[in-house]
């Protein structure tokens, strides 16, 4: 069975999803995010066949994540570094990991915690909150609205579906055509 492509959806969550969406490789970027560089420490951390982690690693360098540098000449090697589109998907590694802490972690604990503000910080806790606002993000307190994203046609279709709501001249768009009224 072919499995579904999710990189042309007008959905921000499948698109990562394509990309990001097997298990290994938010794994590797976890690893990446720790300081884990080279090949050889990356798979023996997770124990990840090197086939598999040869194609991860290359298609987050062709995506734009890592960037291979090498570090020994006489036997070409390299070491993954992030980009700043990889150091930009930490804060997602976190929420997941918060989530992870508290709906499925035993009762050792988390495994692990972040300091914040470095050797003199605090103990912290991944937290999405609004931009606007700063006030945590709650599902009952967000509503999704057509985005600027979506094409006039997707954008009615969700609206009338109940699926999202209608953004109104009041929510200029960034990019591409709000919905217009209907």
């Amino acid at each position: 069975m072919k499995r579904t492509s999710f990189g042309t959806w007008p959905c921000s969550i499948a698109r990562v999803l394509e990309l990001l969406g097997d298990g290994w490789t938010p794994l590797v970027l976890r690893e990446a995010a720790y300081g884990v560089r080279r090949f050889e420490d990356i798979q023996e951390n997770l124990g990840i066949g090197r086939n598999v982690l040869a194609q991860r690693l290359n298609r987050l360098v062709d995506e734009g994540l890592l960037d291979r540098v090498p570090y020994e000449e006489r036997r070409p090697r390299h070491e993954y570094v992030l980009t700043a589109k990889g150091r930009d998907f930490f804060p997602v590694l976190a929420a997941i990991g918060q989530w992870g802490d508290t709906w499925l972690a035993d009762e050792t604990g988390p495994p692990v915690v972040y300091r914040h503000g470095g050797a003199d910080g605090h103990e912290a806790q991944a937290a999405v909150v609004c931009s606007a606002c700063g006030d945590p993000l709650h599902l009952e307190d967000v509503e999704p609205l057509a985005g600027p994203g979506m094409t006039v046609r997707q954008a009615h279709r969700a609206v009338a579906e109940g699926r999202c709501g209608q953004r109104t001249p009041a929510l200029p768009a960034q990019r591409g055509t709000w919905l217009p009224q209907m």
